[in-house]
């Protein structure tokens, strides 16, 4: 008899209970792994540790400051933040933030936030290395039920952003903005073409003429 071999529970969407999933998230092997609950599946992801993940999650953090500290606009980032509505779902995005008024919402202290007592974010940001498929399939359905008003994708391998607003039957793609206003897409974009050859006090330099310009 052949003997099937179980599907590999990291980097895959696995069937499982909620309470299979809090198992496997809580399990120390898991530790430095990322967790999301959909659908009544669940995925473990690894996070990606090469140089250009790292790098564009660098640079999209500190464009995105830099932007707001110009333009005066209040922001609360929060790296690798888990949300949870339980017994439901789960996402926890590489970049997350809340804006604007919304900035006192933001959650606090060491647990996992709670979508029951705490409102989502308005901007989700997944770095995809290896994981893009995932992260505009149905990685993108799980936001649009988190409710984020925005949520961006960065494709670390071809240099580009694909941004989405979350509206009310689903998601639509965006070349700008709408909870960071006049922020343009294609402007991000030319950061991680050029973070590639510069570095990133020439990458701030450059960021500051074009955003008061």
């Amino acid at each position: 008899m052949v003997q099937l071999q179980p599907k590999p529970i990291t980097n895959n969407w696995v069937s499982a209970t909620w309470q299979e999933y809090l198992q496997t998230v809580e399990d120390p092997t898991y530790a430095k792994a990322k967790g999301y609950y959909f659908n009544s599946q669940m995925r473990i992801e690894t996070v990606g540790v090469g140089p250009d993940h790292a790098s564009e999650n660098t640079i999209i953090i500190l464009a995105i400051g830099l932007f707001c500290g110009l333009k005066g606009i209040s922001i609360k980032g929060l790296t690798n933040c888990s949300y949870r509505k339980p017994g439901v779902r789960e996402a926890q995005p590489d970049v997350s933030y809340y804006i604007g008024d919304r900035v006192s919402l933001a959650p606090q202290g060491s647990s996992i936030m709670n979508l029951d007592q705490t409102p989502p974010p308005d901007l989700a940001i997944e770095i995809a290395d290896s994981s893009l498929d995932e992260d505009l399939g149905k990685k993108r359905l799980l936001y649009e039920d988190l409710k984020v008003s925005e949520y961006w994708v960065v494709d670390v391998e071809n240099a580009q952003i694909i941004a989405f607003q979350i509206v009310s039957d689903g998601s639509r793609r965006i070349s700008t903005s709408q909870v960071l206003p006049r922020l343009e897409i294609a402007v991000l974009q030319e950061v991680l073409e050029k973070c590639r050859q510069m570095d990133d006090s020439q990458i701030i330099a450059w960021l500051m003429s074009k955003f008061q310009g």
